[in-house]
């Protein structure tokens, strides 16, 4: 099925057992408005922007200090996913991604326009040893990914989901589809599950090609 390592699961991919954690979510009105909170809120709990963030659970590591426990595919694990987008670490194997040519990105063919100026994605890169593994393990990207070269991928905002008050207590009103950039005036009431950058600069380019040079660079 596979050209990769036997059991590799990618960093990002959540187990079974990592449930989401409870949320006892408050809203308390500051000088600039409403703000979602924790009742014992870490600040482990808030990313680099001040955005809050939905709490899953953690499986015990492995003597490689990876994550354990049955893969749940198609689902990414907050955390980890906000880890590597935040500090561009591979999302296969959390070592820095960023190659001499610039980073890689891949995503579904259908889902992405390569004319448009920029793209928003939630796919955290991938580094060069592992490009090749992300497309085949990944069953988003289904073995034929569309592969961006990007010498700038600026934070844009997240994904998740919004609360508010409804009859006195702290409810969901909205799962919009798109991100949330930073600087929303909703987001000081928004919970996000997933980091977006957005790829400014880039080239649509072929993997194997780019696997190539860069072997060649090394």
């Amino acid at each position: 099925m596979r050209t990769t390592e036997p059991g590799l699961v990618p960093f990002i991919t959540q187990r079974a057992g990592e449930e989401a954690a409870p949320d006892n979510l408050l809203i308390e009105m500051h000088p600039s408005g409403p703000r979602l909170y924790y009742g014992d809120e870490d600040p482990r709990d808030r990313d680099v922007r001040g955005v809050l963030w939905a709490r899953c659970g953690f499986n015990p590591v492995d003597d490689r200090d990876r994550p354990t426990g049955v893969p749940q595919w198609k689902m990414m694990h907050p955390f980890r996913q906000r880890l590597c987008m935040q500090h561009l670490l591979c999302q296969v194997c959390q070592e820095p991604a960023r190659t001499p040519f610039g980073l890689i990105f891949l995503a579904r063919p259908k889902d992405e326009d390569p004319a448009q100026a920029s793209i928003l994605t939630n796919q955290p890169p991938v580094c060069f040893k592992h490009a090749r593994a992300a497309a085949e393990l990944c069953p988003h990207l289904a073995r034929n990914p569309m592969v961006f070269l990007a010498r700038s991928a600026p934070l844009y905002g997240v994904l998740g989901t919004l609360y508010g008050w409804i009859g006195g207590r702290v409810e969901v009103v909205a799962l919009p589809e798109m991100p949330l950039p930073y600087g929303h005036p909703n987001i000081p009431t928004f919970l996000a599950s997933q980091m977006v950058r957005r790829l400014s600069s880039f080239t649509v380019v072929d993997l194997d090609e780019l696997l190539e040079q860069i072997s060649a660079r090394a």
